[in-house]
């Protein structure tokens, strides 16, 4: 087993074989980066504890010494009240702003507190979990699950699997090409930006949380949406608004339905909208993601609808 202890700003360049990467950390920021070439990792702030690295039968793992279990620290991130119990525990403030680039056929695995966390370009198994910190996902091929209590999850250009979980925070996917979304929430707003061809199955639920979905012009999707006190709308004639007090549906189904989309929300909104022309994708996803400010109320489609 190779091991380096890093006190401060460094680099280190692993020429071994490197098959999983795993990051545990508590504040400041984590960028995971594909790349050809040997594993690379950059330091470019350190403040408290230093950080252990240890490369063992092609997993390399950047932590502290006390966080070497990833199912103990994996339970601190459930709660709010778990992460202040385990702050209270800590002798001085630790931040790390860490770069790790590695090939992309890597598995990576990424636990924070509250370190804001990049994962780019992989096309293995890319698994997030973090407290209070937003995670941003792009160029992602493989099996991708993000974790959070009260961080934002950024998604772009993800196919594969895309699974998100969030207590508060806000879903948002963009230009999204995954076969399989799975996206829950409870107050957090969900926007998902879908420009997949092939069949998808998308199931989102959440509790107060708004929805927003836009699908391609010709989307293959059965589509079955429910909200107990939420109001429903859509820009597809296809699409039917029906129910009765207590519970209200928009369904129907666009092309031959060979794909699905399942939305489930006790208050929150839902809206399903078209996509637009290829050509003007990229500037009308930016101007209906959701604000950075302001209370999780989801994306605004009334225009489209």
């Amino acid at each position: 087993m190779s091991q380096w202890t890093v006190e401060g700003p460094d680099r280190i360049t692993i020429e071994e074989t490197v098959r999983t990467l795993q990051v545990r950390t508590i504040d400041g920021t984590v960028n995971v980066v594909a790349a050809e070439g040997p594993a690379r990792l950059e330091v470019t702030e350190l403040t408290g504890e230093p950080l252990h690295v240890t490369l063992a039968d092609g997993v390399l793992t950047v932590t502290y010494k006390d966080l070497s279990s990833w199912n103990e620290f994996g339970d601190v991130l459930k709660s709010v009240e778990s992460v202040k119990g385990f702050f209270s525990s800590f002798k001085r403030k630790r931040t790390a702003a860490v770069t790790v680039t590695v090939p992309a056929a890597t598995e990576v695995k990424v636990g924070t507190v509250s370190a804001s966390t990049t994962v780019s370009g992989f096309t293995e198994h890319v698994s997030t979990q973090t407290a209070g910190a937003d995670v941003t996902l792009v160029g992602l091929t493989g099996r991708t699950d993000a974790n959070t209590v009260t961080g934002d999850v950024d998604a772009q250009s993800v196919a594969g699997q895309l699974r998100l979980n969030t207590v508060s925070g806000r879903l948002t996917v963009l230009a999204g090409t995954a076969d399989k979304v799975s996206a829950n929430s409870v107050t957090g707003a969900v926007t998902l930006d879908l420009a997949v061809a092939t069949p998808t199955e998308i199931k989102v639920n959440t509790v107060s949380g708004a929805v927003g979905v836009r699908l391609p012009p010709l989307a293959d999707t059965k589509v079955e949406a429910g909200t107990t006190s939420g109001d429903l709308s859509s820009g597809f004639e296809q699409l039917q608004v029906g129910g009765g007090w207590g519970t209200k549906r928009l369904s129907g189904q666009l092309g031959d339905g060979s794909g699905s989309l399942s939305v489930t929300t006790v208050s929150g909104a839902v809206t399903v909208v078209q996509r637009p022309d290829a050509e003007e994708d990229g500037r009308a996803a930016v101007r209906e993601l959701p604000a950075t400010d302001g209370p999780a109320t989801g994306p605004d489609f009334t225009k489209e609808a």
